[in-house]
């Protein structure tokens, strides 16, 4: 079982051991609460205890408020997309998406050392970025820091942005502002922090992880350029972007819901959100990705350093193959046909081509249509306020067959 960092980070020196999300005050609150145990264990109790806080009194002030449903006001609670949206899946997807973090992100680390490409003379410089990285994951004051800006920030600009200009089940337009209603008060000060704070302390270790990626990647690796990834050995790294899979999905799911609530009830179309949809997805998938981006110079460094040594080496094989062969040096008992020279001439042509071949960005096409794949599937439904399900289908069924 791993390890808990508590002060003490002796799990810094086993790269296997390495969380980006197995730590920090919130983890020790969940882990005494009964809500998480060592290894993020109680993952579906602590799922309902937190979307519970954040939608269920909303609910229940609502009955009381008598906005829940009806015409009382133009915005009902149960037809809000967007809280359902947000407190109902995409909070969920942000507490799972911490587990499969830390189960693939472990062993993506843990490749740096087993397949030998942290030498023994750079180890302690390779554990010391892990030591900085568990420090930064567990300290409380960017915690706080966080909590801090989400109160005096964030939460006044989601207001606003979320807000559509009609009356609502959490406020009521008045004097070109709006008035919180019962239920909008918990909306305001617990349950949009509450949301905020888990999405930002996301973002917060995603900054750990890229600072930790920069640091490794300033270390004398023992690249292989000849490596069949044709990554010169770290072509381990791209896959861990598939770990973030149901942190963009909630990304998307975020986006879909807000628009959904301002189509559906503040008269936008969703070709207005063009440009939104295409910023918004861009910068997310680019927070997954430019992490990796640190590794390109090295990469590149290396290529550049492989083709000179190897194509030496060719060049003098190849003279040394035409002087036997072409030249009249070769003993003339010596058969051409089944000589190991013809075979070794070849495979040094595909060893050339490996390494000619090699990438310098460590970023896979996969990786990045998967990402995509994953932020715009939650918006896939605000088509069907353009087109029916009929035109969908036929326009679906034209593009595949």
């Amino acid at each position: 079982m791993t390890r808990i960092s508590q002060g003490s980070h002796d799990q810094a020196n086993d790269a296997g051991d390495f969380s980006l999300v197995l730590g920090g005050p919130l983890f020790q609150l969940f882990r005494r609460a009964h809500l998480a145990g060592d290894g993020l264990e109680l993952l579906r109790r602590r799922i309902v205890v937190i979307a519970l806080v954040a939608w269920l009194p909303l609910l229940l002030l609502s009955v009381i408020q008598g906005t829940v449903v009806g015409s009382a006001v133009a915005v009902p609670f149960l037809f809000d997309i967007d809280v359902h949206v947000r407190f109902l899946i995409a909070l969920p997807l942000l507490i799972a998406a911490e587990l499969v973090v830390h189960e693939r992100m472990r062993a993506v680390v843990a490749q740096f050392v087993s397949q030998g490409l942290v030498p023994a003379t750079v180890r302690a410089r390779f554990d010391a970025a892990l030591e900085n990285a568990l420090q930064l994951r567990d300290s409380a004051v960017a915690e706080v820091l966080i909590i801090i800006f989400v109160y005096t920030v964030l939460v006044l600009g989601v207001w606003r942005y979320i807000a559509v200009d009609v009356p609502t089940w959490y406020a009521v337009p008045e004097a070109g502002s709006l008035r919180p209603q019962l239920a909008g008060w918990w909306y305001l000060f617990v349950s949009i922090p509450v949301f905020q704070f888990i999405l930002l302390r996301w973002y917060f270790r995603l900054c750990i992880w890229a600072r930790f990626l920069w640091q490794v990647s300033q270390l004398p690796l023992a690249y292989a350029p000849m490596h069949p990834d044709r990554m010169a050995g770290i072509g381990f790294l791209p896959r861990v972007t598939h770990a973030f899979a149901p942190l963009m999905f909630a990304q998307g799911a975020l986006l879909a819901g807000a628009m959904a609530n301002k189509i559906l009830f503040g008269g936008a179309v969703l070709t207005a959100f063009t440009l939104e949809i295409a910023a918004v997805v861009t910068v997310v998938v680019l927070v997954i990705l430019a992490p990796l981006l640190v590794f390109a110079l090295p990469l590149a460094a290396v290529k550049r350093t492989a083709l000179r040594e190897y194509g030496h080496l060719a060049r003098r094989y190849v003279d040394e193959f035409d002087d036997k062969w072409l030249r009249g040096r070769a003993a003339r008992d010596e058969p051409l046909v089944g000589s190991a020279d013809i075979q070794s001439l070849a495979d040094l042509g595909n060893s050339f081509e490996v390494v000619t071949g090699m990438r310098t960005v460590p970023i896979t096409r996969d990786s990045v249509v998967q990402l995509l794949a994953m932020t715009l599937l939650p918006l896939a439904p605000l088509l069907l306020t353009i087109f029916s399900l009929e035109e969908l289908l036929n326009r679906f069924l034209t593009i595949v067959f």
